[in-house]
């Protein structure tokens, strides 16, 4: 019950930050969402920190991994915000920034967490 109530106080704390950054960083105006595509990949860097440390020093404990890791993390990183996007581009036939959202999304997506794991060793 426990780990229950921080993955809820963590994803509170990550949603509402991914909410503010949203407001600041999407662009309306161009239909890019750079707020959403920055949170996905600071998220993504956050969680191989967390893990690498984790792993490296196993310090942290389940409940700091289910506050941070799955909470925070998970509140802040959003696959459905980006999935949505991904069809605004499609049904408006923006094919080339549906590809580029895409693949730069999953490409640094993957790299960062790497590199989070990697900066901790």
């Amino acid at each position: 019950m426990k780990q229950i109530l921080l993955v809820f106080i963590g994803g509170g704390f990550g949603s509402a930050l991914r909410f503010i950054i949203g407001k600041f960083l999407n662009n309306p105006n161009s239909g890019i969402p750079y707020g959403t595509f920055l949170t996905n990949i600071l998220g993504s860097l956050l969680i191989g920190v967390i893990l690498g440390l984790a792993a490296k020093h196993n310090s942290l404990s389940e409940n700091h991994i289910a506050l941070i890791a799955t909470g925070f993390c998970g509140g802040f990183t959003t696959f459905s915000a980006f999935a949505y996007e991904n069809h605004v581009f499609l049904k408006s036939g923006d094919f080339m920034s549906f590809a580029i959202y895409t693949i730069a999304s999953f490409a640094l997506g993957f790299l960062a967490v790497f590199l989070g794991m990697f900066l901790v060793k």
